[in-house]
Parts: structure tokens; sequence; C-alpha cells
């Protein structure tokens, strides 16, 4: 986690709030050194942008990696409906792999 970089991001976001990658950007920034911190920027994200499409691949994992299972599954679905609704092949293909790690991964519990 680069301090000086998410410095600046911040200020990115609030020179243009209305830009989904400056906050995707911030939660990237976040997701391995402070994973609760990322949390509330990819729910930002989700809240604010909810078709930003980058956002379901992360958020789901970070998801999954906190133990919240549940949401983390809505996520992936919601981001592999979006992908098709936006004609996303590349996107679709990756988030549905990653749903069926994580459903392997589920049937493991």
């Amino acid at each position: 986690m680069n301090n000086d970089r998410i410095q600046q991001l911040i200020r990115f976001v609030q020179e243009e709030p209305g830009d989904p990658f400056n906050v995707y950007a911030l939660a990237m920034e976040y997701v391995n050194g402070q994973p609760q911190q990322a949390k509330v920027y990819f729910d930002q994200l989700l809240t604010q942008h909810p078709d930003y499409l980058p956002t379901y691949y992360h958020a789901a994992a970070l998801y999954a990696d906190l133990d919240e299972r549940d949401r983390a599954a809505e996520l992936y679905e919601t981001g592999i409906a979006l992908a098709q609704a936006q004609n996303n092949q590349k996107t679709l293909s990756e988030l549905q792999r990653a749903q069926q790690a994580f459903d392997d991964d589920e049937d493991e519990w």
C-alpha cells in the first residue's frame, strides 16, 4: 500500500467525484493492506455506480476473502448479469470462472 498514491487518488476522487475509476483505483490500493477500507470504497461504487463493471470481480473476491460468502455470491451473479447486458464477453468469462472457483470452494465448506 503506497500512502503517496492513496493521497493522490483521494485528491482525484475529490476533484472528480463522478468518475468511478478513481474510486475503483482507491479501493484496489487498499485491497491487500486494509481490506475493510477497500470494502468501503467498493460499496460506494456499487451504490453510486452500479453499472461500473470492473467493480464486481474484485468486490466479490474481497467479500469472499472476508468470509461474507452470501454477499460475494450476490456480487458474482450481479456482475455476470451486468456483463451480459453490456455484452462484455471478456469480463463475463472472467466473472464466470471466478464464480465457478468460488462455488467449488463453497462446496468444500
